[in-house]
């Protein structure tokens, strides 16, 4: 278990600017802190190491520290609230997803502190529950007949204050045979003592700032009218034009609908009581009266009024700041962690933790002064995507998938004692629906130096951030000087971001990018620039980010690809931004158009090596292969064994590969737990695995783009496992290295294009 961890404000800052650290500490009153540069994180022995260079800085030296919890659970706010205090009705239309849970929010005006109020709630089993606060204390009565799980239903709970008389009416909206689910019950509770506090949806206080009691499942149209009414009611004051009986009796009617995109809910009724979201619950999710006729939210949004809360969702920790870090002037761009000690950390690897953060260069064009070339463009959309990935710990069968036990470090041990940290977008919720949202505001255990994960393979454990260090090794051995710009930072600022670069490197798994990443990419790539791919399967889902949710990205996952959870039909557009999310390639935009090769096949057992294809010896390419003669390349390396492993692109050309690339080299030799990837299947299953299937292989590659640009792909996340092999000395490194000093020559490429392009006559 780990003693200590954080996680920062945010994952990019400038030379200058000042860094919020939030820290818990789970054993005494103080840390040690210190700033360094990751330069390799992988301390696996038949590497090079951990390497960490300190700076020096305002973080040196003990701060204090103490236990920091996360208040996990959505919920909805109305802090303009009246007092309930005459008779009234409670109307929504209510999908609950996880029964066998009690105590559960549906919507309260309740005072924690003098238990007085109302609650209405779900119990265990599915039954609707009423708690109001009497002079002797809550009392509590509940419907006579459980809700059926995943299913919808009209509910109206009305309350007398006066005489504590409580009506729960529930209505299925599609009935069973044999489905007894139908009640109308008037019960008797005991005169209610009203509480002037805000009201809440699917989450209650209960002190300190923190929220409990939180509600699984949609909740859609809510409504409070004056007077006590019963289910027959409910379509009548549903309507969008009420009649004038109703209108003059409507205290709230909150539209869900409305500002889908935000973080708010919207009252549209005469007094305004308008509320806001607290940790993210889902937005754009198919209503109660989701017909399939329209699947885009924008288009339809009145079928979408549902907001789906769990109780493990997650967005800002908030905890206190634990030590602030002004980044030294001079300090170059680049990797950089907050490194946190809690006692002996060299006795006890628990008691340490390296809390990750890139430097990146002055975005003010006029404070940048002279550039490097070169650009590392950190896949934060790929650390976000999986922060806290903890399928191993949960998934059943991952055992038989790696092809050899899994391993549990440190990290999976403490995910899987907080639940709390929240889930990757990987993950499921307890109540089994997909995670659609991921926020790194909060500490993500894995991306962090040191991070062993259970997806290595033969005996390696490095994936993601810990991956991308050994590129960040390679580069400095090589003394190649190079900036740093994350994926959110390119969201944030588009094109211009990159556009005074040659030369631009990925990371080992690039494999998450917005529109607007995408966009600005084949610009770049459009107008010149020099793309190094240096992992695989990039490209490949579609996501989004909102200024509502600061630090958070949605994915969909539509219609196809590798998918441990599948959005729902109805729900496949991005709440964030509208779009239509899923895979790149199912809109027509394939990695194939960015890289030239695009995802073909994953497994986790081992790694392979390439053999020289027969464009190697193609005049174009004899600068990649310079002092390069072996016809084996790759065949060592720190992830799995060999430089071809765990995820793998090729070529293909009908999927927008350009007809120029040249395969270069091939991988070969892989086992059958290397599996075709299933967007490739046809109406025959194909041979799935690297022993039967000769598309199972990462291709290396290189073109040149018409504007005199190329592109290179390695095709492989182990690829960079193996640039440290003998010392830096062996035929990975060499094409690396080859290709690298080339691209960063601004001479262009040779595009083979005749300077007159026009029809002759």
């Amino acid at each position: 278990m780990l003693k200590i961890t954080g996680y920062p404000d945010r994952y990019s800052a400038e030379a200058g600017e000042t860094l919020d650290f939030m820290v818990t500490l789970e054993e005494g009153e103080t840390f040690d802190a210190r700033l360094v540069r990751v330069v390799h994180g992988d301390c696996n022995p038949e590497g090079p190491g951990l390497k960490f260079t300190h700076i020096p800085s305002n973080a040196d030296g003990s701060h204090a520290g103490k236990p920091q919890r996360i208040d996990a659970g959505s919920y909805a706010v109305v802090d303009r609230a009246p007092v309930l205090d005459e008779p009234f009705t409670f109307f929504t239309m209510l999908w609950p997803t996880l029964v066998r849970r009690d105590d559960q929010t549906i919507f309260a005006q309740w005072d924690h502190e003098t238990d007085t109020g109302y609650h209405i709630g779900l119990g265990e089993g599915g039954f609707v529950s009423v708690t109001v606060g009497t002079e002797t204390g809550p009392k509590t009565v509940r419907a006579p007949k459980p809700m059926v799980e995943r299913q919808w239903y009209g509910l109206a709970v009305s309350i007398d204050p006066a005489t504590g008389a409580v009506g729960i009416d529930q209505k299925p909206v599609r009935p069973y045979a044999h489905v007894d689910d139908r009640c109308t019950a008037t019960l008797q509770a005991a005169p209610v003592s009203p509480a002037h506090v805000p009201f809440h949806f699917a989450g209650c206080p209960v002190g300190q700032g923190r929220y409990d009691r939180h509600f699984d499942g949609k909740i859609d149209s809510p409504i409070l009218m004056a007077g006590r009414w019963t289910a027959a009611d409910q379509d009548a004051v549903m309507r969008k034009v009420l009649a004038p009986e109703w209108r003059n009796r409507l205290i709230a009617k909150w539209d869900f609908s409305i500002g889908i995109d935000t973080a708010d809910i919207t009252d549209t009724g005469p007094y305004m009581l308008h509320g806001r979201l607290g940790n993210l619950p889902t937005r754009a999710m198919k209503g109660w009266n989701w017909t399939g006729e329209e699947h885009s939210w924008k288009l339809k949004p009145e079928h979408y009024g549902a907001i789906h809360f769990h109780h493990d969702d997650v967005y800002d920790a908030g905890w206190d700041v634990s030590v602030s870090v002004t980044l030294p002037e001079d300090i170059k761009s680049g990797p950089y962690a907050l490194h946190v000690r809690s006692g002996e950390s060299d006795v006890d690897a628990t008691r340490e933790d390296y809390i990750s953060f890139f430097v990146v260069p002055p975005r003010d064009k006029a404070r940048r002064g002279k550039r490097p070339k070169v650009a590392f463009l950190a896949p934060t959309c790929s650390y976000i995507a999986y922060a806290n990935h903890a399928e191993h710990i949960t998934a059943r069968g991952v055992e038989i998938l790696m092809n050899r036990m899994v391993h549990f470090g440190h990290s999976d041990l403490y995910m899987y004692e907080h639940p709390e940290l929240g889930g990757s977008l990987y993950d499921t919720h307890a109540d089994g629906s997909g995670v659609a949202y991921s926020s790194r505001l909060r500490p993500v255990l894995n991306f962090t130096a040191q991070y062993h994960s259970w997806l290595g393979g033969h005996g390696s454990a490095v994936y993601q951030y810990n991956a991308d260090t050994h590129l960040f090794d390679w580069l400095e051995e090589k003394g190649i000087d190079y900036d740093v710009i994350t994926d959110e930072d390119l969201n944030a600022h588009g094109y211009e971001l990159i556009e005074d670069y040659e030369v631009i490197l990925t990371g080992t798994h690039p494999e998450y990018h917005s529109t607007v990443m995408w966009d600005a990419m084949k610009d770049w790539i459009d107008r010149g620039g020099r793309l190094m791919y240096m992992g695989g399967n990039g490209w490949y889902w579609r996501v989004a980010f909102n200024d509502a949710w600061p630090g958070a990205m949605e994915l969909r996952r539509a219609e196809d690809g590798i998918r441990p959870w599948v959005s729902e039909p109805g729900e496949y557009f991005h709440s964030f931004s509208g779009e239509y999310g899923g895979l790149w390639r199912r809109i027509g935009r394939a990695p194939n158009v960015i890289a030239g090769v695009g995802f073909i096949a994953q497994g986790f057992d081992m790694s392979s090596y390439y053999r020289r294809a027969p464009d190697a010896d193609n005049p174009r390419a004899a600068f990649i292969f310079e002092g390069v003669d072996d016809e084996i390349i790759g065949d060592f390396g720190l992830v799995g064994g060999g430089a071809a492993g765990i995820e793998l692109d090729c070529i293909t050309t009908d999927l927008g590969s350009p007809p120029n690339m040249l395969r270069l080299a091939s991988s070969e030799d892989h086992s059958a737990m290397m599996l075709l990837v299933n967007e490739e299947f046809g109406p025959v299953p194909p041979n799935l695995g690297g022993d039967q299937n000769e598309r199972v292989r990462a291709d290396l590659a290189f073109g040149e783009t018409p504007a005199g640009g190329a592109l290179f792909a390695t095709s492989s996340i182990a690829w960079c496992g193996a640039l440290s092999h003998n010392g830096y000395d062996n035929n990975v490194s060499r094409i690396t290295e080859n290709v690298l000093r080339r691209f960063m020559d601004p001479e262009p490429f040779d595009t083979g294009l005749s300077a007159n392009t026009g029809n002759s006559q």
